[in-house]
C-alpha cells in the first residue's frame, strides 16, 4: 500500500509551483512530517511534509520541474522506517501527536512569517502558552499552545514563511514521550547534502541567474541554510544601480562592511512601502495648506479637562477636537469622504476615522467606526484603546480596514511640516503638527499665537482645489471657534 504526497495548498491567487529542492531520494526512509521536499512560488517558499512514514517510492516531479495545485509529487510505500517503531512498543505508547497550526489571520491574509520561536524542541509548554509570534502585512499574531505537553518538531524557522491554515510545529501531550519524536526537526538540517556554504540554489534561481549573467556570489540566499531562490535573484536584478559601483569601492569595502549592518525588512515595513508607492502611482496626489490658532482649543481643554477626566475616566486630549472638526468639514465637502471604485465614486453616509499610529515595527492606522456618532468621550476612550493596541502590536486586520477618512499627528515628533500620503482608498488625509507660539496679526496688533500648521493631501481626481481648500477652512473655523461644532456652523 502507498501514501500520495501531492502539493500543499499554496494560497489564494498561486496557480503553479516549482519544486526547487527535494530533500529525499528514492529508497530513503522517511518519518511522519518529515520535509521530502521544497517548492517555490511567485511570492513564497513552501515545505512539503510526509504525510506518512515509510519509504519515498517514485518522484513523480523532478527537481526544477512545476506543477499545480494538488497535484501529485511522489508517493511512499509503507514499511521500511514505519517498522522502527514496533521496536519501541515497550515504549510509552500514551503519548499522542498534536499539530500546532497558523492561527486566524484575518480576512485576505495569505500567509505569515515566523518571527520569533519563544520554544525549542523538547521544550514543555503549558495550555494557552505563547510558543511563536508571526508577523503579517499588518500585524502581529501570536501563537499559543493548543494544551500541555512538549515540543516535538517545529516545520517552520524564524523568518520562514508560512500560509494560513499551514502547520507550524508539532507537540507531544505525554510529556517525556515526546523525546523520541524530537529527532524530526533534524531532517530539514541535514536534507542539503553539501555542508558549509555549498548548498544546492533553487533550479528556478539558477535558470535566471545564467539568463542575466549575474554571479550568485553576488546574490544574497533567503531559503533554507542560504539558498538562493528566484525571488533574491529578481530583488537583484531590480537593483542594477547597487551593483555597478561595487569594483570602484572594492578597495575600501572590507573596511566598510564591518561597518554596515543588513536587516532583512519586516512584513510590516515592505506593505508599509508597497502601499505608499502605489498611493503616489495610482493617485492625483495634491496637497493644501492652512495654519491654525490653538488658542481657543487649548483654552477650554485647560479649563475643562480635570472634570472631563473626572467624570469620563478618559484625558481630553485634541485629536477628539480634530476628529470632530474633520467630521464636521466633510458633511460639508462629502467627496473628501469619499473613494474611487472603477469609473463609479462611492460617497460615504458615515465616517470611519483612521488615526495614524507609530509603532516600533511601523505606522499603523487603526480606524474608529462611526466616529461620527461619537461624543468628545467616546473618542478619546476608542482613540486610547486603539493606540494601546498599536504599541502592543495587538491590533487585528479587521480594525485596520475599512476607514473613510485619516489624520496623522506629526507633531507628536516635533514635525512643524509635511505632505502626509493618502491611504487608498481613502481621498484625504489631514497632517496636524507641531503647536509653535509664532507672532501673528490679530485686530490690527502683532501677538503672540500657538500656531499650527494643517495639511489635507487629496487625491484630484474626484476632490477639486475648491472642495480641498474649503475642507481644510472649515477645519480651521471649527477649531479656532469651537462652538461653532456645537451650533454645526
Amino acid at each position: 500500500m502507498s501514501t500520495e504526497v501531492r502539493v500543499p495548498a499554496l494560497g489564494e491567487s498561486v496557480t503553479e509551483a516549482t519544486v526547487a529542492t527535494w530533500f529525499k531520494k528514492p529508497g530513503d526512509a522517511v518519518e511522519v512530517d518529515e520535509m521530502l521536499c521544497e517548492l517555490e512560488t511567485d511570492k513564497v517558499t513552501v515545505e512539503v511534509p510526509s504525510p506518512s512514514a515509510g519509504t519515498l517510492g517514485e518522484i513523480v516531479v523532478a527537481e526544477g520541474e512545476t506543477v499545480g495545485p494538488d497535484a501529485l509529487l511522489a508517493t511512499i510505500a509503507a514499511g521500511g522506517a514505519a517498522a522502527a517503531p514496533a521496536k519501541a512498543e515497550a515504549a510509552p505508547a500514551a503519548a499522542e501527536s498534536i499539530d500546532i497550526p497558523v492561527p486566524s489571520l484575518g480576512e485576505s491574509v495569505t500567509e505569515a512569517t515566523v518571527a520569533t520561536w519563544y520554544k525549542k524542541v523538547g521544550d514543555s509548554v503549558e495550555a494557552d502558552e505563547m510558543i511563536a509570534e508571526l508577523e503579517t502585512d499588518k500585524v502581529s499574531v501570536e501563537v499559543p499552545a493548543p494544551q500541555a505537553g512538549t515540543i516535538t518538531a517545529i516545520h517552520i524557522a524564524e523568518g520562514d514563511t508560512v500560509a494560513a491554515g499551514g502547520i507550524l510545529a508539532a507537540m507531544s501531550s505525554g510529556g517525556a514521550a515526546a523525546a523520541p519524536a524530537a529527532a524530526a526537526p533534524a531532517a530539514p538540517a541535514a536534507a542539503p547534502a553539501a555542508s558549509g556554504k555549498d548548498v544546492e540554489n533553487a533550479p528556478s534561481a539558477n535558470k535566471l541567474m545564467a539568463e542575466k549573467g549575474i554571479d550568485p556570489s553576488s546574490v544574497s540566499g533567503s531559503g533554507r541554510d542560504g539558498r538562493i531562490m528566484k525571488e533574491d535573484v529578481m530583488n537583484a536584478v531590480a537593483k542594477p544601480a547597487a551593483a555597478a559601483p561595487a569594483a570602484p569601492r572594492a578597495p575600501v569595502s572590507a573596511d566598510d562592511a564591518v561597518r554596515e549592518e543588513r536587516v532583512k525588512m519586516t512584513r510590516l515595513r515592505q506593505t508599509i512601502a508597497r502601499r505608499l508607492k502605489d498611493a503616489q502611482n495610482t493617485a492625483a496626489m495634491l496637497t493644501t495648506y492652512n495654519e491654525v490658532d490653538m488658542k481657543a482649543v487649548m483654552d477650554l481643554r485647560n479649563k475643562y479637562k480635570a472634570e472631563f477626566e473626572k467624570k469620563h475616566g478618559v484625558r481630553l486630549g485634541f485629536m477628539s477636537f480634530f476628529t470632530k472638526a474633520c467630521i464636521h468639514a466633510l458633511k460639508e465637502v462629502p467627496e473628501v469622504n469619499a473613494e474611487i471604485d472603477g469609473t463609479d465614486v462611492v460617497y460615504k453616509k458615515f465616517v470611519h476615522m483612521g488615526v495614524a499610529a507609530g509603532t516600533p515595527t511601523g505606522l499603523v492606522v487603526p480606524v474608529i467606526r462611526d466616529a461620527d456618532q461619537m461624543s468628545f468621550a467616546g473618542i478619546e476612550k476608542e482613540i486610547g484603546k486603539m493606540g494601546k493596541k498599536a504599541r502592543d502590536g495587538k491590533l487585528s486586520m479587521a480594525e485596520m480596514q475599512g476607514g473613510t477618512f485619516t489624520i496623522s499627528n506629526g507633531g507628536v515628533y516635533g514635525s512643524l511640516m509635511s505632505s502626509p500620503i493618502l491611504n487608498p482608498p481613502q481621498s484625504g488625509i489631514l497632517g496636524m503638527h507641531k503647536i509653535q507660539d509664532r507672532p501673528v496679526v490679530v485686530n490690527g496688533e502683532i501677538v503672540i499665537r500657538p500656531m499650527m500648521y494643517l495639511a489635507l493631501s487629496y487625491d484630484h481626481r474626484i476632490v477639486d482645489g475648491k472642495g480641498a481648500v474649503t475642507f481644510l477652512v472649515r477645519v480651521k473655523e471649527a477649531l479656532e471657534d469651537p462652538q461653532r461644532l456645537l451650533m454645526d456652523l
